[in-house]
C-alpha cells in the first residue's frame, strides 16, 4: 500500500506538471478549447456560459499554471491537505466533462495535452478515471505524507514557480508558443501533409440477420446490409485535412504551393490587432521576391472594410476559421512559405524585416 501511495504521488504530479506545462507553451491554443466548451454549455445547459468566453484567455493561464503549482506541490508535499482536495475537485469535475464530450461527441479534442498528444474524446474520459483512482489514494492518504522540504522553502519553490509560468505564459501569449506541435510548424511541407504517408486500406461493415459482418471488398450478396465504410489503418491518413483556400467558389489551394508566398493571416475582424497593419504593409510592399496574400475568416464586405481603412491591396482569399487559428496564434500573423514549405512564422509583435525574410527564401 506504501508503494502504491506513492507512486500515486509522483505519478499525478508528473503528469500535472507535464500536462500544465504544455499548455503554458501555447495558452492560446488552449483559450480556443475553453471557448468550444463553453459554447457547447451555452447550448446545452445555461446561456450564461457565454459570458465566459471573454474571459477564456485567462482561465487559459490560470488553469494551465495551476496544474503545474499542483504538481510541484503535491510532490514536495507542500501544503498536501489543501492540494488533495484542489486536486479531487478539479479531476471530478474534468472527468464530468471529457465524458459529458465523449457520450455527446460535443468536443472530439479535450486539449488535456495541448497539440503535443492527441487523444480522442474516449481516450480523454479513459485517463481521466485513471487520474480518479490514483487522486483518490492521494485524498485518502492525505494525512500521511510527509513534506520534502519545510515551509519556507516549500512556498519558495511553488509560488516562485508560479511567477515563473505566469511570465512565461505571456510571453508566449505576446509571441507565439516556444514548441509548435501543430503541422503548421516551421519546417514541415504542407501539400505532403495533405496526403496519405501510404495506402489507405478500407473495410466494409455490413449487417446480415442481426449479425455484423466486415469484408476487405464490397459483398456482391444483396441480403447483406451496407453500415459503414472504416478506414483499418487511420495512421497513415494526412495529417492535414481541412486545409482549403477558396474565393468566388473558385479554389485556390494548389496556387497558394506555387513559389514564394508571405501570407498575411486576419482570423476574424474583430480579433485582430489595427495597430501593425502599417508595418506589415510597409513589409510586404518593399518585399520584392515573395507574393502577399491575405487569408481570412472574415465575410468579404467585413474584410473590404478593414483593408480600406488599413489602405491594404492585397490578393485576399478565404479558409476556415479553425484552420487559420491552427495555423498561427496571432492576428494578424505572418507565414513565408517556400513551395508549400512553411519558412517562418511571425506574431504581429514580432513583425520580421525584408532582410530577416529573403535570408530565409
Amino acid at each position: 500500500m506504501k508503494v502504491l501511495k506513492e507512486f500515486s504521488r509522483y505519478f499525478v504530479g508528473g503528469l500535472f506538471i507535464f500536462s500544465g506545462l504544455i499548455k503554458v507553451n501555447d495558452p492560446v491554443g488552449t483559450a480556443i478549447k475553453l471557448e468550444e466548451y463553453f459554447e457547447v454549455f451555452a447550448y446545452d445547459f445555461a446561456p450564461f456560459f457565454e459570458y465566459f468566453i471573454p474571459a477564456s484567455l485567462f482561465l487559459s493561464v490560470f488553469l494551465s499554471v495551476l496544474e503545474v503549482a499542483l504538481g510541484l506541490a503535491l510532490l514536495l508535499g507542500f501544503k498536501i491537505k489543501e492540494t488533495a482536495w484542489a486536486l479531487l475537485v478539479m479531476i471530478v469535475f474534468f472527468t464530468f466533462l471529457t465524458f459529458y464530450s465523449a457520450y455527446f461527441n460535443k468536443v472530439t479534442d479535450c486539449g488535456c495535452f495541448g497539440d503535443a498528444i492527441k487523444l480522442t474524446p474516449w481516450e480523454s474520459f479513459t485517463k481521466d478515471v485513471i487520474l480518479c483512482f490514483f487522486i483518490g489514494l492521494i485524498f485518502i492518504n492525505r494525512h500521511s505524507y510527509t513534506a520534502l522540504f519545510n515551509a519556507k522553502k516549500g512556498s519558495i519553490a511553488v509560488y516562485g514557480a508560479t511567477g515563473l509560468l505566469v511570465i512565461t505564459a505571456i510571453v508566449a501569449i505576446r509571441n507565439l508558443p516556444f514548441i509548435d506541435f501543430r503541422s503548421y510548424a516551421i519546417g514541415n511541407d504542407l501539400p505532403a501533409l495533405m496526403e496519405p504517408s501510404a495506402e489507405l486500406v478500407y473495410e466494409y461493415v455490413m449487417e446480415k440477420e442481426g449479425t455484423e459482418f466486415r469484408f476487405t471488398d464490397y459483398p456482391t450478396d444483396n441480403s447483406y446490409e451496407f453500415k459503414e465504410m472504416v478506414i483499418t489503418n487511420p495512421e497513415v491518413q494526412p495529417k492535414i485535412t481541412d486545409l482549403a483556400v477558396w474565393k468566388d467558389d473558385i479554389e485556390y489551394t494548389s496556387e497558394l504551393f506555387r513559389g514564394n508566398k508571405l501570407l498575411i493571416i486576419i482570423q476574424s475582424i474583430e480579433k485582430t490587432n489595427p495597430n501593425k497593419t502599417e508595418e506589415i504593409k510597409t513589409l510586404s510592399l518593399k518585399l520584392k521576391n515573395a507574393v502577399t496574400w491575405v487569408l481570412t475568416s472574415s465575410s468579404q464586405d467585413d474584410y473590404q472594410q478593414f483593408s480600406k481603412q488599413a489602405q491594404w491591396q492585397f490578393p485576399f482569399f478565404f479558409t476556415d476559421a479553425t484552420v487559420l487559428k491552427t495555423i498561427v496564434r496571432s492576428s494578424p500573423g505572418i507565414v513565408l512559405l517556400k513551395n508549400g514549405v512553411v519558412m517562418g512564422k511571425w506574431h504581429y509583435n514580432a513583425t520580421p524585416s525584408v532582410s530577416e525574410i529573403q535570408h530565409l527564401l
